[in-house]
């Protein structure tokens, strides 16, 4: 029996194992937020602090992503993933220990916080990388939304649970729970064959890969457009993340089994447009419905600064959450289909480090500014705010994403271990009246050249001559140089064919490559002998 479009992706082996161990282990991610951002309220009740546990766990995305999703890239996914789940279980089990032994503070709370944000900041691109390998490129967006619907699933389940568990039995049992959960991951990453990179290329090294991936994003600009439209969402809708525990005590004055319960509502408004996504996004452009999730959250969290009891907060909660996994979802998609294999956890890790950034910014934000002028206030000027900032984001379109597909890799050369960077140029002669097509085309070309890695690139219009033209460009390496075939797209090698249309049959461009070196005298360790007297 096929299973409806929304569930299609579970069709395929590979992805139902690890989607149910996603499940698994978000469900203890959210228990550990729940207790922790609650026993916060006890050890130190003010909102910068409470607001603190929001910006521990998103602080090492930020501090650590790029490095992570550059590793992801040169590294054996699997085995980098199994290693950061491992990492994580250690840092939740000595929380659970010490919480559980009275042992606890505010300060290791938070530190042990940090800590398993670190896993979650090493673990979050390689991650989100493999989801292409586990199923066709037509159920991608559709199986990036599902992950989206499973950590969702866990929010509506999780902080419920958490609050009756913390409730009845102290917040070391949620804490020694995520704990356990962190095995489900490690037990569908082992049992995975996963086929080996079949790239001949000498392996990238920590710090090219990263500046690699930073070109790459610099000239994609959907994916430009992807991390804006997030980090822009992402800013102000941090104040619910970082202030409803204090809005449930203070606010709504009820206790741990309420803030649960919202939670669990945001959760369930997630899943519920989350399984309505494929039908959505059929009706409407993808750039419009990320707009109207922001304004669908923000409309919540105006209800929520005007609850006073729990069914107008229920109603607040299930509309944000409803937002959350549109926008959040839509933009990675988007992000994903932009970037091809060999930079994807590099642009994953680029637009996780935004979209976390406005997060972390705007929880320690409104937790400052909740301290300054009340809760209620607070909360409808971060709704205010996120109305604004989506209006004017809506200019920055999402549709448009180029196709990324794989390119067999070219062979790998006597100078792949050269490191002086490689100047290369490209000679054209274009008629006049074609000149304009071929500006614009060489617009184009621009962007292609620096998301293959080039450093950086010129066009310049020969003098005396009306056709004649020189594109010069920089890699970093011979080993880049390359990897710049392996890297292109058929939709950027539909623009190299376009600009090489424009030459001149009887003077065909010249592709010319330069190895730079160092000017050395002869024998530079010798002295000259002094002439003699």
């Amino acid at each position: 029996m096929r299973l409806p479009a929304a569930l299609k992706p579970l069709e395929h082996p590979v992805f139902l194992s690890l989607f149910t161990a996603n499940l698994i282990t978000s469900l203890g991610t959210w228990m550990q937020n729940t207790g922790a951002g609650w026993l916060m309220t006890i050890l130190q009740p003010n909102a910068l602090t409470v607001s603190l546990v929001q910006a521990a766990t998103i602080l090492p995305i930020c501090l650590l992503a790029l490095p992570a999703g550059a590793l992801a890239d040169i590294v054996d996914r699997c085995r980098f993933l199994i290693l950061t789940q491992i990492g994580m279980l250690a840092a939740a089990a000595l929380l659970a220990v010490l919480t559980a032994i009275g042992a606890i503070d505010a300060w290791i709370l938070l530190a042990l916080t940090f800590a398993v944000g670190v896993g979650s900041a090493m673990n979050g691109p390689a991650w989100q990388a493999i989801i292409p390998d586990t199923v066709p490129r037509d159920d991608l967006g559709q199986a990036v939304a599902l992950n989206s619907v499973s950590f969702n699933i866990a929010r509506a389940l999780g902080p419920a649970l958490a609050g009756a568990i913390v409730a009845a039995f102290g917040a070391a049992l949620a804490f020694a729970l995520n704990a356990v959960s962190f095995l489900a991951p490690v037990q569908a990453l082992a049992m995975w064959r996963r086929p080996a990179d079949s790239s001949n290329l000498p392996r990238e090294h920590l710090v090219g890969a990263m500046a690699a991936g930073v070109r790459f994003v610099r000239s994609t600009p959907r994916v430009q457009a992807a991390i804006l439209r997030i980090s822009v969402y992402y800013l102000p809708t941090a104040a619910p993340w970082a202030l409803l525990p204090l809005v449930v005590k203070q606010q709504l004055h009820l206790g741990a089994v309420v803030f649960g319960g919202l939670l669990g509502l945001m959760g369930a408004g997630a899943v519920g447009t989350g399984i309505l996504l494929p039908t959505l996004h059929r009706l409407f452009p993808r750039g419009d419905l990320t707009m109207s999730a922001s304004l669908i959250s923000c409309l919540g969290m105006l209800l929520l600064a005007l609850s006073r009891d729990w069914p107008l907060a229920a109603l607040a909660m299930l509309l944000f959450g409803a937002g959350w996994v549109i926008a959040g979802s839509l933009t990675q998609t988007a992000t994903q289909l932009a970037a091809p294999p060999w930079v994807r956890a590099r642009a994953l890790a680029i637009y996780q480090l935004f979209s976390n950034g406005a997060l972390a910014v705007g929880a320690f934000g409104w937790g400052w500014l909740g301290t300054e002028v009340g809760l209620p206030w607070t909360m409808a000027t971060a709704a205010v705010l996120g109305i604004g900032l989506a209006l004017g984001a809506g200019r920055f379109a999402l549709e448009a994403v180029a196709a990324a597909a794989d390119a067999p890799p070219p062979e790998a050369y006597f100078l792949a271990r050269a490191r002086s960077q490689i100047l290369e140029t490209e000679h054209y002669r274009v008629p006049p009246e074609a000149r304009e097509l071929f500006l614009a085309t060489m617009a184009e070309l621009q962007h292609v050249r620096g998301r293959a890695g080039a450093r950086y690139w010129q066009l310049h219009k020969e003098l005396g001559r009306r056709d004649g033209w020189l594109e010069i460009w920089g890699m970093p390496s011979w080993a880049e140089h390359l990897r710049e075939a392996e890297r292109l797209t058929e939709a950027d090698r539909a623009v190299l064919a376009r600009a090489r249309s424009f030459q001149v049959a009887e003077n065909p461009g010249r592709h010319s490559r330069y190895l730079a070196v160092a000017p050395v005298p002869p024998n530079p360790g010798r002295r000259r002998p002094r002439p003699r007297p």
